[in-house]
């Protein structure tokens, strides 16, 4: 071997393989960085967080309005209990306004004159409530005594 054949970079400093290196192999070469995978991770975390949370929140938001929705329900099953155990004199039509009214004897009267309607005064102990009602044969109340 002549001198010009010998390689003057030391053998322990090239590599047969330049594309496997963590760094660049030349002086122009492109910079490379390795990834933070901690941070990336961190990152993702914190968006699925959040993600997760506001679907979370959007449906204890629903299951609130639900919940209040069944309490209505209830309310006006009760009431509707309280109006079809009470006195009537007529069939009642869906979506007419009907009035509820308290006997001396504590029972229910359902009627269709209106508390500032009767001839000469009310008739009754005391008026509950104004009525409609609704087309699943509910009660819901218009108006209050109050």
């Amino acid at each position: 071997m002549s001198e010009k054949d010998i390689n003057p970079i030391d053998p322990d400093k090239i590599t047969e393989n330049p594309s496997t290196l963590p760094y660049a192999h030349t002086v122009g070469g492109a910079k490379i960085t390795v990834p933070d995978l901690n941070r990336n991770r961190s990152r993702a975390l914190e968006a699925m967080d959040h993600q997760t949370d506001q679907q979370l929140d959007q449906i204890r938001e629903q299951i609130e309005l639900l919940a209040e929705q069944a309490k209505k329900i209830q309310q006006r099953k009760e009431l509707s209990e309280i109006i079809y155990a009470a006195q009537m004199g007529f069939k009642p039509e869906i979506n007419h306004i009907y009035h509820l009214y308290l006997k001396e004897d504590q029972s229910y009267v359902l009627s269709m004159i209106g508390p500032d309607e009767w001839p000469g005064g009310m008739k009754y102990e005391s008026f509950v409530y104004t009525l409609r009602l609704l087309a699943d044969h509910t009660w819901d109340i218009v108006e209050t005594s109050n």
